[in-house]
């Protein structure tokens, strides 16, 4: 199984930018303690991080037919990109949102997520924590899944 994290605008900026909101540690750390879960749990992983709309698109597209599921912070396109929206719901990957901050205590403008309803889930304002809890939600999936795979062939046994 593979899963493929996607950070956006700013995201590389985490430790440096406005750490009242985002907190001190650095990017770099997140992902570390990511790959320390996924190597755990025998999950393949890999981080992608952009600042340009397009580039994002571009990786959700790939991520079809080469990972299992999507953890993404779209960051600010959250509020604002049809077309990555289109993308997660285009590629229909077990994809979960993530936040840092609780983006309904931010601005009027950052409360709305263009981007979930086409996402498995949502979790946000638990810090980098929250990255964390999307690995737990993201192995959860996988274990539904395989556990469907698994019913599924087992009726398919008994019917033949």
């Amino acid at each position: 199984m593979k899963v493929v994290v996607i950070h956006g605008p700013n995201m590389n900026m985490l430790g440096i930018r406005d750490q009242a909101i985002y907190g001190p540690m650095k990017l770099e750390e997140i992902n570390a303690q990511m790959k320390a879960v996924a190597e755990q749990n025998k999950i393949d992983i890999e981080f992608f991080q952009s600042n340009l709309e397009g580039e994002i698109v571009d990786k959700i597209q790939e991520c079809l037919g080469d990972a299992d599921g999507i953890i993404i912070n779209p960051a600010a396109y959250t509020h604002t990109s049809v077309a990555i929206r289109d993308a997660i719901q285009a590629v229909q990957l077990p994809t979960i949102e993530v936040h840092v901050s609780n983006i309904h205590r931010r601005e009027e403008f950052r409360q709305k997520s263009l981007t979930a309803p086409v996402c498995h889930g949502q979790i946000m304002g638990f810090g980098p924590f929250g990255y964390h809890l999307a690995m737990i939600g993201m192995l959860q999936i996988f274990n539904e899944i395989q556990a469907l795979k698994e019913q599924q062939k087992a009726q398919n046994q008994t019917q033949a």
